[in-house]
C-alpha cells in the first residue's frame, strides 16, 4: 500500500507543470511594507503615511548601526498624530494596553510582517480590542533615537478613534 501511495504521489508530482510556480523576483524588486501598504490602507488627510515613517536609514557609527531619521519625522517627535494600520498583540487577550500597529497584517502569530520603519509601538491609555481591521490611532509621537530594542517609533497616550477602512467597506459583511 505505501508503495502504490509513493508511486501516485511521484506520478502526481511528474505530472504538474514545472512552470506553474515561478521564485524568480521582479526587476524592480519586490515592494517595502510601506509601498505595499497602500494598497490596503489608503493615505488619509491627517493621517501620518507609512512612506513618511520609512524615511529613515540606517547608518554606520563606530561599530553600530544607528537610524537616521528625515526631518520629517524628527518634527513629529513630541507631537500628537494619527496613526492607521493593522494591530500586532504582545500577549495573550483580545484587547490589549501595549502592542504594536504595523503597515501591514502579520501572515502569522510568530511573524513580524515589516521592518522596524514599519511599526510602531503603542502603550494605549485603556485596552484598544485586537481584530483583522485596520484601525486608526491618536496619541504623543515619539522619534526612538537611542532604543535598544530596535524599535524607531512609540505613539504614547494612544486612543483608538476608529476604523481605517472606509465607511462603505467596514460596512460590508465578509463571506
Amino acid at each position: 500500500m505505501r508503495t502504490t501511495l509513493s508511486a501516485m504521489f511521484l506520478a502526481l508530482c511528474a505530472a504538474l507543470p514545472a512552470h506553474g510556480v515561478t521564485t524568480a523576483i521582479p526587476a524592480a524588486g519586490l515592494p517595502t511594507a510601506n509601498e505595499y501598504s497602500t494598497a490596503m490602507l489608503p493615505e488619509q488627510a491627517g493621517v501620518v503615511s507609512w512612506r513618511t515613517l520609512a524615511q529613515v536609514e540606517m547608518v554606520q557609527k563606530g561599530i553600530n548601526l544607528v537610524p537616521a531619521f528625515s526631518k520629517d519625522i524628527l518634527s513629529l517627535d513630541a507631537t500628537d498624530v494619527k496613526l492607521q494600520g493593522f494591530v500586532i498583540p504582545l500577549e495573550m487577550g483580545q484587547a490589549q494596553k501595549r502592542f504594536l500597529i504595523a503597515a501591514v497584517p502579520a501572515e502569522c502569530q510568530f511573524c513580524m510582517p515589516a521592518g522596524p520603519e514599519a511599526m510602531v509601538e503603542v502603550v494605549a491609555r485603556a485596552p484598544v480590542k485586537v481584530g483583522f481591521a485596520p484601525i486608526v490611532l491618536a496619541g504623543k509621537f515619539s522619534v526612538l533615537k537611542d532604543e535598544a530594542g530596535g524599535l524607531l517609533y512609540r505613539l504614547s497616550d494612544a486612543v483608538a478613534i476608529g476604523s481605517a477602512l472606509p465607511a462603505d467597506a467596514a460596512a460590508k459583511p465578509t463571506k
